[in-house]
């Protein structure tokens, strides 16, 4: 399949009253997203993949051990990612719908200790990469990290939500404060009806 950008849901202004600029979502989305849709296509063009659905791209192309010099791979999760990343984002703020507060509830204790959990996930992630809330195999969700653009799909998991924590995600923003970035998204920038959508 041809990788597409797809246009953000929300204006490029709509999350700065929330912590995120519109230079940052012009710089994120129309650069850096935009780069992996574009090295994305000219890689998988005349190979198996070109007509490959993204995610049998993902999963088909991951090398354990070997993701650094997997092209293929990292284009193609990286605009996976992105895609999830701007779908679990907006200006609507709501609070946590009861059937995914249940089972973070249930999972982590409390919905604070799993935000205690994520927030640590992302913070701890050495250099770049992603932290998650994903499904497991057997049910329970669990907070994970991967590095680089490595994404939930290869490990048989369901993304429920995930955060860039490469530094172009933040540092316009907050600079070099990544902790803050990470309590600021949890506290206005996730959608949680997107979030319980995915469970």
């Amino acid at each position: 399949m041809t990788f597409h950008l797809p246009d953000l849901p929300y204006k490029y202004n709509a999350l700065e009253p929330l912590g995120m600029s519109m230079e940052t979502l012009e710089f994120h989305h129309d650069l850096h997203h935009k780069a992996y849709v574009d090295n994305g296509n000219k890689l998988i063009a005349g190979t198996e993949w070109e007509k490959k659905s993204l995610e049998e791209i993902v999963v088909g192309t991951y090398q354990a051990g070997a993701v650094a010099q997997n092209g293929i791979f990292n284009n193609a999760s990286q605009h996976w990612n992105h895609n999830l990343f701007w779908e679990i984002m907006g200006p609507d703020q709501v609070g946590i719908p009861g059937r995914l507060e249940k089972a973070l509830v249930e999972s982590f204790g409390s919905v604070a200790k799993f935000k205690e959990d994520f927030a640590a996930a992302g913070a701890g992630q050495f250099g770049s990469g992603w932290a998650w809330l994903v499904k497991d195999k057997d049910g329970s969700l669990k907070v994970t990290k991967t590095e680089n653009g490595v994404n939930p799909l290869v490990f048989g998991q369901t993304a429920l939500l995930g955060v860039d924590v490469w530094e172009h995600s933040y540092y316009i923003d907050f600079r070099n404060k990544r902790p803050a970035y990470l309590s600021n998204f949890l506290e206005k920038l996730v959608n949680w009806e997107a979030v319980e959508a995915r469970l």
